[in-house]
């Protein structure tokens, strides 16, 4: 082999290498976001932010979203389906039960939740708040939700501020 074939092949497999560790950039901007440890761990589940406290009075989300001012302000536990994670960090999720809706957030920006928990049935504690939901906040939510369809709509509305959220380690 001559010594321009020699160099013509080590550039084809140096340039090979580098479209390689591209697609391994790619595919690890796909991976899970963790930026919290959970404080609790069994082979079902693990809790993030506090341990969760079961003795909490239960609701659904249907009695949140349908109490008016009612629990605004109280501490409640609630199962829910995730139905979508803030997939820059995980710092929020959307809970939903058929038509109720409810942005869930984490007190004082505390602790976060992994991204891929989104179809989970989490259960969780934490205040009942009213928020009053800008255009800017609006569309800062869906941004982050990765999701532009996702109909965040400005006002009034409930909030669940929680301190704990207990995620199963397999779908539920």
């Amino acid at each position: 082999m001559g010594t321009m074939t020699t160099r013509c092949l080590i550039a084809i497999a140096t340039m090979s290498g580098l479209l390689v560790s591209g697609a391994g950039l790619a595919a690890d901007q796909e991976k899970v976001i963790r930026l919290s440890e959970p404080v609790e761990q069994t082979a079902e589940y693990e809790t993030f932010g506090s341990p969760l406290d079961d003795a909490v009075p239960a609701v659904d989300l249907e009695q949140v979203t349908a109490s008016g001012e009612e629990l605004v302000g109280k501490t409640v536990r609630v199962v829910t389906r995730v139905s979508e994670v803030c997939a820059k960090k995980g710092c929020f999720f959307i809970a939903q039960e058929g038509d109720s809706v409810v942005r869930v957030s984490f007190k004082d920006y505390g602790f976060f939740v992994p991204t891929d928990i989104s179809g989970k049935l989490v259960t969780l504690v934490g205040e009942v708040v009213v928020k009053e939901v800008t255009v800017e906040q609006a569309a800062h939510y869906a941004e982050d939700l990765g999701d532009a369809a996702t109909a965040f709509k400005p006002g009034k509305t409930f909030e669940i501020v929680a301190t704990a959220v207990r995620v199963p380690r397999t779908s539920s």
